[in-house]
């Protein structure tokens, strides 16, 4: 039998000669995809020059360096973010990424400013989990104005838009977590909410949605001020004790920040463990046992694999089409546990 031609290889493809000569020859103009369709057939029929196509391919292959700028590294849930992130830069099959993650454990508005402009001079993209300050706000602007797009993720960093987000609508979550109180309390009374830092838009927001459905629905209950967690566990732990220690009518508690853990220490610990309702975030290996004990009754998850796999594909985009000035939002919906569904 006779080595299959370029024509043959053409016809399996389902392109001209012209096509497969460019990607055979280097050059450019030829679709990843259809690159990609050529190397198949070639492998179907036995073409002699897979390798080399297989070299065009990898030579034609975006590169891309794409920085993560988390917090703290000892908190499950941004390592839980961590995994996720770099788990979507290998599934992209059409990209070569580098996706570096990196910690914060100095979350003071001049640190987190400082390093996304550090990370900024290695990568092309960069991704941050922060509280809005004007510090952060001006090194946004200087990295957008040197080409290095950024995505705020989980939290939003601009009310109008101007930075590219992908998360979750927190306004929703606030709300969604009211109607699960508000639905399962069997009495009216006192409602406590966490909250780590107001400065973070979600926190905000997730505050602001949970107070609004009750000024609707629920103006038997009386919510209490929010008290600062400062994204700390022990401090959670000493709010949470205080909110049980002064109101012995307190029928549910919102963790709409960090330190969940904390809080889940304290109500585990008093003899009210299981009776108020409590709603908290994402389910990890101690919210998950907090749920099959009954101390949390809710646990509102972002859907960290498909957040990741929007942040990932919304910096391509955004570095493939530099000219559009498109901002990237992508909305995603939130998840929902209770004992009954893990």
């Amino acid at each position: 039998m006779t080595r299959p031609t370029i024509s043959d290889l053409a016809v399996a493809a389902g392109v001209s000669v012209s096509t497969v000569n460019r990607v055979i020859g280097g050059g450019s103009g030829v679709r990843a995809a259809t690159m990609l369709r050529i190397r198949d057939a070639a492998q179907e029929i036995g073409f002699y020059g897979v390798g080399a196509i297989e070299g065009r391919i990898v030579a034609a292959r975006r590169k891309y360096r794409l920085g993560m700028l988390l917090q703290q590294p000892n908190r499950t849930y941004y390592q839980m973010l961590g995994k996720a992130l770099k788990e979507a830069g290998a599934r992209v099959a059409d990209c070569e990424l580098d996706v570096k993650i990196e910690f914060m454990e100095e979350l003071t508005p001049q640190g987190v400013a400082a390093r996304m402009l550090k990370l900024g001079e290695s990568c092309h993209a960069i991704g941050v989990v922060a509280a809005v300050h004007p510090m952060v706000t001006q090194a946004i602007d200087a990295l957008q104005r040197g080409g290095v797009p950024v995505f705020a993720l989980i939290s939003q960093l601009a009310a109008t838009g101007d930075v590219h987000y992908v998360g979750n609508d927190n306004w929703k979550v606030g709300r969604t977590a009211a109607w699960a109180i508000h639905n399962i309390c069997k009495a009216p009374g006192k409602l406590g909410i966490l909250v780590g830092n107001h400065r973070y838009r979600s926190q905000e927001m997730n505050e602001s949605g949970f107070r609004s459905y009750f000024r609707e629905y629920g103006p038997e209950f009386t919510l209490l001020e929010p008290l600062s967690t400062f994204e700390s566990s022990a401090v959670a732990q000493e709010m949470t004790e205080r909110l049980l220690r002064e109101n012995q009518d307190l029928r549910g508690l919102y963790v709409a920040g960090g330190g969940i853990s904390g809080a889940i220490a304290a109500l585990r610990a008093s003899d009210r463990a299981g009776q108020i309702i409590t709603v908290g975030y994402q389910l990890m290996e101690y919210t998950r046992a907090a749920l099959l004990d009954g101390v949390l009754t809710v646990v509102i998850s972002q859907p960290l694999s498909r957040i990741a796999d929007e942040v990932v594909s919304g910096m391509i985009s955004a570095l493939s089409n530099r000219n559009e000035n498109r901002t990237h939002t992508s909305i995603l919906p939130f998840e929902i546990y209770v004992r009954e569904n893990i």
